[in-house]
């Protein structure tokens, strides 16, 4: 449901225009050039071919995102940071109202991880999208997630703030580790894994 409407009963351009989808960082990329990348994420918005604002909107996310200058560049050149902000851009041309997060930060390093999660949250708050991310980090999901969501075999273990949600005994119970949850300087916990728990 979206808004109160199955996603059954909605078209996939309409879907499109609601939802911009963020894949796992991939090198299963064909050639193209970043601008074309991120143009494709207008699609929804056009016909048979895109006009002046498809163009100001991909220049507009390109400068936003801070990577004018890889416009031009072929992605399968990128790193996995560029190539991640690269896929960023392209959900936030559809203009979309949901962003879907699959492992944003999957096969990044520590920096990367950092400026793509921090490039995710000031982009949801500036513009007022719900952000929707599946994430193993649990550090990253502490520090950036306003609601977290547990998951167990399928099926959702706990909900709630970081403080409620992530504790030592729902980390035992749902990854079979022992933890220390200690109080982060951003007030947020802080994991420590210690243990397998057997």
């Amino acid at each position: 449901m979206v808004n109160g409407k199955s996603i059954e009963e909605m078209s996939r351009r309409e879907i499109a225009k609601k939802m911009g989808y963020v894949p796992q960082s991939t090198h299963q990329v064909f050639p193209n050039t970043v601008f074309d990348v991120i143009l494709m994420g207008r699609r929804p918005h056009f016909a048979w071919k895109c006009n002046e604002k498809d163009i100001e909107k991909v220049l507009e996310t390109l400068k936003m995102l801070g990577i004018e200058n890889l416009a031009m560049r072929d992605i399968t050149e990128l790193s996995g940071g560029q190539q991640q902000k690269v896929f960023i851009a392209r959900a936030l041309a559809q203009e979309p109202e949901i962003l879907l997060l699959d492992e944003p930060t999957s096969n990044l390093d520590i920096k990367h991880q950092l400026e793509v999660m921090n490039i995710i949250k000031s982009i949801t708050n500036e513009r007022g999208i719900t952000a929707i991310m599946a994430i193993h980090d649990l550090n990253l999901a502490s520090r950036y997630a306003d609601r977290v969501i547990m998951m167990h075999k399928g099926r959702i273990f706990a909900v709630g703030s970081p403080e409620e949600v992530l504790t030592p005994e729902n980390i035992r119970e749902v990854y079979g580790v022992e933890a220390e949850v200690l109080c982060g300087k951003d007030g947020k916990p802080l994991i420590l894994p210690i243990r397998p728990y057997y």
